[in-house]
């Protein structure tokens, strides 16, 4: 059992040996957590969410019903379901999910993760992709890891765009959905249709001659 205070709120996790953490809150997650500032009028995926820190914090703070929390492990599912209750949230909406495939919500504002970043990269290049998808205009994936230099690239290449924030030795990203993403990413599919189209003219040139 762990008891914590973030942003004046205290709350109390029931965790488990096999979760992410389980005997203190993680540092990169209060690092993430440090540069949000949470709105009312915010929409919340905790995407991976353990035992439930993150959404259990956003739901006290912004209300329960704002705020969906999912995971792929169902023991952290299980820790989580305790969590909202224990901390008098009990509607924030929890699904045992790998990613995004059990999530059907569009319009989040905040999408927020501690990736697996000991793991090879096919996890966060999910959470990235489909989290751009899954955002409203204008808001914003959030992610913290201990390694800089693939999730920069990667975020930028996906949002045109990424801020990096340096705290106590992880790197927390936070990248926002804007409309001059979407259209680089409409001109570079153009421009690739255009090149595919020359040279699928040229071959077929070349094989009439």
């Amino acid at each position: 059992m762990i008891t914590t205070r973030i942003k004046d709120v205290d709350m109390i996790f029931e965790t488990a040996p096999s979760i992410f953490s389980p005997n203190s809150i993680d540092p990169g997650t209060l690092a993430m957590l440090s540069v949000i500032d949470f709105s009312p009028c915010d929409k919340v995926l905790d995407l991976g969410c353990g035992y439930g820190v993150v959404g259990v914090l956003a739901g006290k703070l912004i209300g329960e019903e704002n705020v969906i929390m999912c995971d792929v492990s169902e023991q952290a599912i299980t820790c989580a379901k305790i969590n909202v209750q224990t901390n008098n949230v009990p509607n924030i909406k929890i699904s045992l999910s790998d990613g995004f495939k059990n999530i059907e919500e569009k319009d989040f504002t905040l999408i927020l993760s501690n990736p697996p970043y000991h793991a090879d990269f096919s996890v966060p290049k999910h959470f990235i992709e489909i989290g751009f998808q899954r955002l409203a205009m204008g808001g914003k994936l959030i992610m913290v890891t201990k390694r800089l230099d693939w999730y920069k690239n990667k975020l930028t290449s996906v949002f045109c765009g990424v801020r990096v924030y340096e705290i106590n030795g992880y790197y927390v990203f936070v990248a926002e959905k804007r409309r001059q993403a979407i259209k680089e990413k409409v001109k570079a599919a153009n421009n690739l249709s255009k090149k595919l189209q020359r040279k699928q003219q040229r071959h077929k040139t070349g094989r009439k001659k």
